[in-house]
């Protein structure tokens, strides 16, 4: 092609334009350094895919107009790569690549261009992945890192429940002999109706099912399970369990932190975090925050892959995931799927639960397990169910989805489907007076069927191939058992990751304006009501012993109504964690209530600072510091108490109603009340925290003045504030057992 050197060159028509691109594109694509650009103006050489497209896009008319810059690129782009050498010389081929040669009449004429746009001028590559519809940018595929493989093998794998009646115990059976493996690079698909026993079964596999009742063998290259494989399982949940206001990186970069091991340093597992970002186009909505009921986020696919990055990012050998495409759309399902079949790939071994897949879903794994109510209707390659089915008598009538017609089988549900003539011939010979009214078989006889079925045909083969040895060695097998648990980072760097993780999710609450509103309105009132008030006579010295009993009583009530809801809320989280081994239960629980307290001492200053000026009480400053020391004792001492609350009963309306009498009884027995107690319930008052507040504030402010305010005497203090200590520390140490006790119940 050479360069117009005169007007001439413009006005040339439309047909010559066609045939000289077509030319250039056949050229191309013949000649074997195409990636090269080996053409010039002057030189006539053939033009490159490189040189050809850039020498298209900046003479396309699009880049100067401006309204159709995107359009002349895809159209060029599209001409470059269809137009096969057979169909250059045809009419065809040139009407198709008309659209993207019409900006060849303004080759060289004097267009330049934007700088902004050349980084659009990059060779295209058929290797190029995808863009991401969702996320909008164009992610990298799952690194194929090395791995420990692990073969998984599980044998007539049975469980059961007891259900507590009122005067028997009753055993309920949800597996019943599975028997299935799963090799690395393959996805195992477990697929069931609801109540089938799916979940139960992958929590078993996942060792998240510790329980007397499980029966059957499951081993990990040929070992049992042990705690260190915790760092080699990734366990997605059925609920994306995440903090609502963490952003997407955030997250990610916390679980790296807490997960990935001792032997790399902080700047590499931040870029650990940031790789799994890219690899699942999540790059786009990053700074995001997570969100939840009450806060808008990320959307539900965009969710779910935050999840899967969570357990992907320590690069684990299994992966076990329960309904990952729940509430998704069709082409987002997909598109988790895949990425899937991708982690495959990369030499991991994928098991995951399926409710309803699309036929493009189904697809895509390789092998696949139906259960129905607990039995195993059929194991082994999802690419051979229609046909074992259809060797046994049931095969669809009509076109549709293998999904659905296997759990049309699970179900018992014959319609559409084939009835094998063994199970006709019984219905008709046995249960002839209870079929149902369209002639078809009850559920109960075509469960039994299929279950029969498969233990005579299938079932003895495939206990046969679980004998076959593995081909991995000795050193291998021993890694999976290696009885040392393998933590992530040191007991501090896990305090502090968690302190500061627990500091930005809960700024949000603890400064919320409907917080802050009410404690500002409090004091302000407070103010009023009590405005310049003096002590220095009996009447006003009594009004004022009222203004800082409320006040002990106010930071009382407070937090303890505050901390009861920190446990239960967080309950599944702190079991999610615990069971990945992420950190020590220790670290977990001095960071969780160390990090409430800056945040809980904020708004007691600003209350204070508005209800001692307005009240008058004594003015110097020794005196306003020990009045808001012994607020921040007493607040410390209540969240001890809700803490200790909310941890010992896990329920928040018992944990409230304990709370509510609780707390009423501390105020009573506080010194304000009553006077005089009976010597055989007086103990309590020594075990109120609003009690000893109560004595601490009337020495702060009155012990110059006079040895006893309301019949209550003023003494040295020591014996208040070693109480609230105690106080402090004794309920934190109950709470913390109770957690203990928690997660050994769980087998966490």
């Amino acid at each position: 092609m050479e360069r117009p050197n005169s007007s001439s060159g413009i006005m040339r028509t439309k047909s010559d334009q066609l045939v000289e691109t077509a030319e250039a594109v056949a050229a191309a694509m013949r000649s074997p350094t195409s990636g090269e650009a080996t053409g010039g103006a002057e030189s006539g050489g053939t033009l490159s895919r490189k040189s050809s497209r850039r020498s298209m896009m900046s003479a396309s008319p699009g880049r100067a107009g401006g309204n159709s810059k995107n359009t002349h690129i895809r159209k060029s782009r599209s001409a470059q790569i269809k137009l096969d050498l057979d169909e250059v010389s045809s009419g065809a081929a040139l009407s198709r690549a008309s659209s993207a040669s019409l900006g060849f009449s303004f080759s060289f004429t004097g267009f330049t261009v934007p700088p902004d746009e050349i980084s659009d001028f990059k060779p295209f590559s058929d290797d190029d992945t995808p863009d991401d519809l969702e996320a909008g940018m164009r992610k990298q595929r799952i690194q194929a890192e090395p791995t420990l493989p692990i073969y998984l093998k599980f044998k007539d794998v049975t469980y059961k429940v007891i259900l507590k009646g009122m005067r028997t115990n009753v055993e309920k059976e949800i597996l019943n002999g599975i028997t299935g493996s799963v090799n690395p690079g393959e996805v195992l698909a477990l697929m069931g109706p609801s109540g089938s026993g799916k979940t139960t079964l992958l929590n078993l596999l996942g060792g998240r099912l510790n329980q007397p009742t499980a029966g059957g063998s499951v081993t990990y290259n040929d070992q049992p399970y042990s705690k260190s494989l915790k760092s080699k399982i990734g366990f997605v949940t059925q609920d994306d369990v995440l903090f609502p206001h963490l952003t997407v990186r955030e997250t990610l970069t916390y679980a790296a932190r807490l997960r990935l091991p001792k032997t790399l340093t902080k700047q590499q597992k931040e870029k650990r975090a940031v790789d799994v970002i890219y690899e699942l186009g999540l790059d786009r909505c990053q700074d995001t925050m997570i969100g939840g009921s009450f806060v808008r986020g990320v959307s539900g696919g965009e969710r779910k892959r935050v999840s899967i990055g969570n357990e992907i990012i320590i690069n684990p050998s299994l992966l076990f995931l329960d309904e990952p495409t729940s509430g998704l759309d069709s082409t987002t399902a997909l598109r988790i799927v895949q990425m899937l079949h991708d982690i495959a790939e990369a030499g991991k071994t994928v098991l995951t639960t399926i409710h309803q897949p699309s036929s493009r879903l189904f697809h895509k794994f390789d092998k696949l397990i139906l259960l129905g109510k607990g039995n195993l209707l059929y194991f082994g390659k999802a690419s051979g169910t229609m046909e074992y089915f259809s060797s046994i008598g049931c095969s669809p009538l009509i076109t549709m989805n293998p999904a659905e017609f296997l759990l049309d089988l699970a179900n018992g549900n014959l319609n559409d489907v084939s009835i094998p003539s063994e199970l006709e011939d019984k219905v008709q010979t046995e249960h002839s007076e209870t079929e149902t009214r369209n002639g078809k078989p009850l559920p109960a006889d075509v469960h039994e069927y299929l279950v029969e079925a498969y233990e005579t045909r299938v079932a003895d083969q495939e206990k046969k191939k679980l004998m076959i040895p593995i081909p991995i060695d000795e050193e291998l097998k021993s890694k999976v058992c290696s009885p040392k648990r393998e933590w992530g980072a040191s007991w501090w760097e896990q305090y502090s990751i968690l302190f500061r993780r627990g500091l930005k999710e809960r700024r949000h609450d603890y400064f919320s304006w409907l917080r802050v509103t009410q404690v500002a309105s409090t004091a302000t009132i407070l103010g009023l009501l009590w405005w310049q008030s003096e002590s220095t006579n009996p009447k006003g010295l009594q009004d004022q012993a009222g203004l800082l009993f409320f006040i002990a009583v106010f930071w009382g009530f407070f937090p303890v109504f505050t901390a009861i809801f920190t446990f239960p809320q967080e309950r599944a989280m702190l079991s999610k964690e615990r069971a990945a081994d992420m950190y020590r239960l220790s670290a977990y629980f001095v960071a969780r209530t160390t990090s409430d307290l800056p945040l809980d001492l904020i708004l007691p200053v600003l209350f204070l600072i508005i209800v001692y000026f307005m009240a008058g009480l004594r003015m110097d400053a020794g005196s306003f510091f020990l009045t808001m020391l012994t607020v921040f004792l007493c607040i410390v001492a209540a969240q001890g108490l809700g803490l200790a609350i909310g941890a010992t009963l896990m329920d928040l309306k018992r944990a409230t109603t304990l709370a509510s009498v609780t707390v009423m009884t501390f105020m009573l027995a506080g010194g304000y009340f009553v006077k005089k107690v009976p010597i055989f319930i007086s103990w309590i008052r020594y075990i109120s925290f609003n009690y000893h507040t109560y004595k601490l504030l009337l020495k702060v402010q009155y012990e110059h003045i006079t040895p006893n305010v309301n019949g209550m005497k003023i003494d040295g203090g020591l014996k208040e504030v070693s109480a609230l200590v105690a106080m402090v520390f004794g309920y934190r140490l109950l709470a913390y057992i109770s957690l203990r006790r928690m997660t050994l119940q769980t087998g966490a």
